[in-house]
This record gives C-alpha cells, structure tokens and sequence, in this order.
C-alpha cells in the first residue's frame, strides 16, 4: 500500500510543498496511508483570496448555464473515470467497507450530474401586474464565495452534496475537509479542474478545524457557510458567523428513530433495523440508532434482528463480504465502548456484541444491540455513532410519537407500516426534516436533506440545497412619465 501525499489545491494547482504535514493511518490496518499538508492560517487566507478575485473577476459567475452544465458533466465524466481509486481512498481513510465505498462514489456521480442540470434551469420570477407601468424582476445570483466544512464519515459523498451545487449556481468554494480523510476532496478538487472548472473557483485547504476550520468560518471574504458535522462544532460555526453576519446552513447531529409497527412487512423491517444502524459502521448521522417496536411482536422482531447482526462479518474493509469496518481512530472507538459501558450501567439489556473485536491491528466493535432502553438513559438521548442500537418497545401510535420526538435532534426518522394512514399521520406528526416510509437511509439527488432543532438547518441536495447557493436581487422598474411626489 504506498503513502499518498498531498498539499494544499489553491487557485488550480497544488502547492508546490507545504511547512507540515498530518499523518493518516488506515483506521482498520494502522498502516500509514496518506499525508496531509496541515495548513496554517496563512494558508486558508489564500485559498480565499483566490476565490474571491475568482468569483469577482474570474469568467465562472459570468458562463451561461449551458456552459457550467458541459462542465460539470465532463466532472461527472471523470469521477466515473476515476471511480477505483476514490474507491479506494475512502476504504483507505475512513475504514468503512468497500461495498459501501462504491455506493458512495457512484452518489457522487449521480449528485454531480443532477446539480449539472440545475445550472441550465436557474431562474428568476417576474412580476408583471403592478400597474402599467412597472415592472418587478426578481433576479436569482450566485452568492459568492463559499467556505464548505465536511466530516470524516462520508467525505466524498457529503463534499458532493455541496461543491456541484455551488458550482452550477456560480459560486467559487474553498473546502475544508476533515483532517482524517482529505484524500477525496484534493482528487476531486483536481477533476473538477481538469474539467474545466477555472481558477479558483475549487480550493482545499487541509488541517485541524480549530486552526482553519475557524479563520474560515470567521473569514471576512465568504459570503455563505456550509457546515456538517457534530452538533457541538455548529454552535461555535454559528459564534464565528455572526462576526461577519454571514448566512450560514448546518447539517448536524442526529438520533434517529426506526419504528416498526405490527402490521409492516416484517422481513423487509428487520433488514430495515440492520441496516439503520449497521450501514457505514454506525458512523452515519442518519443512523436508525434507536429501534421502537410494537410490543405486540416486539421479542420475535428483536430476537430475529439480534440473530442476524450476531451473523454480521467484521474485519477488512476491503474484502466484499463485510458488513462492518474500523471505527474512524482509535478516540472515537473509546468513545463508543464508553457509552456502551454506560448503557450495562444504567441497565440496558445486552443481547448482543458489547465488545471490540480482539486480535485486530485495528479499530473495530462488535455489532451490539441492547434491549429495553427506556427515555433517561444515556444511550437513548446521546449519538454513539456507532453499530449500538437501542431498542424501545410501545403499543400505540401516540405513545412511539411522544418517544420518537423525546430527542434533542430532529434530522431524520423512519416507519415501517402496510397501513397509509399510519405512514401519513406519524410523518406530520414526528419532529424532523426527513421521513421514509418502508425504507431506510435511502434517497436520490433530488430531494432535499434538512434538519430541525439539535439537527440544524438549511439544505443541501435537491433544488431547495441548490437555491441554498443563490441569492434574490430585485429590481423594480417603472417605465414611462413618473408623477412627482413633491410640488415643483
């Protein structure tokens, strides 16, 4: 396995060394895979001024659609192109197994695509019944320069819920990926460029976020923050925006609740529970980490779902039969046995896994479910991100409703139910911004991913996440003689 290295992509290039360097090693092997230039603030304050004078006297802002649409596709082109390698950086660097990897970039690709579309397809409204003579247009702009801060867990995929959407708005962007898993962001950052994106218009800048995570988000030149990860970092990218007044969206935390109900198709409902919590080594923001199940079938359900995740492979991410990788460092698997530690405390029951997976060079945890876990313990209120599930049992609809919004977070939820008027009535009723219905952490480019409370807010994907990256001018205009307000 050789080392990669890389060093900042500023202004269409990389740089030509970089003062240091952070060290990454594989998550699931320990052996050292790539190396980071760790930027400085110097470093972030020219990424800036490069898409600033990009997007302020740069051609981007000023192409027709038609031409932003051609070039994104020719990026699509070369994702697709590319697409073992980026394969092969995310296994490498976030540990997560390779079946999973692939679905990963061929979103990218798809996501590309769809916002390649939308640059043909931006519009304004006009308004044309004001009187006689006047007439309003309500013209739609790129907003500018754009800082985009993206985590370790999904560091293609999520940079691609973002970048080709600005992209097709106008917008010039510096990127700060996660100093765990840069990799992807310098590849893409240099395809898109190859593609034909000028200048500029796509930076990034690696390194710790409290040194240029933050000169970032306070950085006088941006002109919109998008921002995802932990709940806890968007409460300082809000602190930093408000230096600036700067219009800010935030993708954050997430407690999903899965609840299956007796009447659901059941075999589809317990693959659904699985893969809820299990998909991406747990380490998803939309994981379906807390299980409500009608007590009516609730210790056949459980049983069923506890014997199959006992089945799961964990190990090398590259092989294609596993199910679940490494955590992301060896921190955030203390984290994890940590709060299952607190669950056998506060007297969940364990049903399954509760341990790291011993005689391995790298990070991994059992599968773990743990049984009967009521709204005060730890495990029910707090994000593992991790394979930990919860499971709660209910009996009526009102009650899983009352249990399900018992959160902080608001991102996503899912239900499993044959009964329409079930599906609808829960979805009005539970607190988040997205739903799914006999599905799970499923989607397409087109529809729309938001938050509410702890969960954040704004978008991304669809056109609501490409409208994110606009701005409305008005221009009122009277045509004709204009009758004097003041006497002559």
């Amino acid at each position: 396995m050789s080392t990669r290295q890389y060093t900042h992509f500023i202004n269409g290039r990389f740089e030509r060394e970089a003062a240091s360097y952070v060290d990454r090693t594989s998550p699931a092997s320990g052996e050292l895979v790539a190396r980071f230039a760790s930027g400085q603030v110097a470093d972030m304050d020219r990424a800036v001024a490069a898409a600033r004078a990009a997007f302020d006297h740069g051609p981007w802002p000023q192409m027709s659609g038609m031409q932003r649409t051609e070039i994104l596709n020719k990026f699509a082109d070369l994702v697709e192109k590319n697409f073992d390698r980026l394969v092969r950086i995310e296994v490498e660097e976030v540990g997560k197994p390779i079946r999973f990897a692939k679905g990963d970039i061929a979103g990218c690709v798809g996501l590309i695509r769809y916002a390649a579309s939308l640059a043909m397809q931006m519009s304004g409204t006009t308004y044309t019944n004001l009187g006689s003579n006047k007439t309003a247009l309500l013209m739609r702009e790129p907003v500018g320069v754009v800082a985009l801060i993206t985590p370790w867990n999904f560091p293609a995929l999520i940079l691609m819920q973002k970048v080709p959407f600005a992209l097709a708005a106008g917008c010039a962007v510096v990127v700060k990926p996660s100093e765990f898993t840069s990799g992807s962001a310098f590849e893409l950052a240099a395809l898109a460029t190859e593609a034909g994106v000028p200048d500029g218009v796509f930076n990034v800048v690696s390194g710790k976020g409290s040194v240029i995570g933050q000169s970032l988000t306070e950085h006088a030149d941006v002109d919109f923050i998008s921002f995802t990860g932990s709940t806890r970092i968007g409460q300082t990218v809000i602190e930093a925006s408000a230096k600036h007044i700067v219009k800010t969206s935030l993708e954050l935390g997430g407690k999903s609740a899965n609840i299956v109900f007796a009447d659901a198709d059941l075999d589809a409902a317990v693959d659904g529970a699985l893969m809820g919590v299990f998909f991406n080594n747990g380490e998803c923001c939309v994981s379906g980490s807390r299980l409500f199940v009608q007590s009516s079938i609730a210790d056949d359900f459980v049983r069923r779902v506890s014997e199959r995740a006992a089945l799961l492979k964990v190990g090398n991410p590259f092989d294609d039969d596993t199910d679940i990788g490494a955590m992301i460092d060896s921190k955030h698997l203390s984290k994890v046995m940590s709060l299952v530690d607190t669950g056998l405390t506060e007297g969940a029951k364990l049903l399954t896994g509760g341990n790291v997976v011993e005689n391995s060079a790298g990070n991994f945890v059992q599968p773990t479910i743990f049984d009967h876990v009521t709204p005060s313990m730890t495990i029910f209120q707090e994000e593992i991100f991790g394979p930990v599930l919860s499971v709660t049992r209910f009996d009526t609809l009102d009650e899983v409703i009352e249990l399900a919004n018992n959160s902080i977070y608001g991102l996503s939820n899912y239900v499993w139910s044959k009964n329409i008027d079930t599906v609808m009535t829960i979805s009005r009723r539970l607190k988040s911004g997205w739903v799914q219905a006999n599905t799970i952490i499923d989607g397409a480019p087109q529809l729309p991913l938001t938050g509410v409370k702890g969960s954040g807010f704004g978008y991304e994907m669809g056109q609501a996440g490409f409208e994110e990256f606009t701005q409305i001018k008005t221009l009122f205009l009277h045509t004709g003689p204009r009758e004097p307000v003041f006497a002559k």
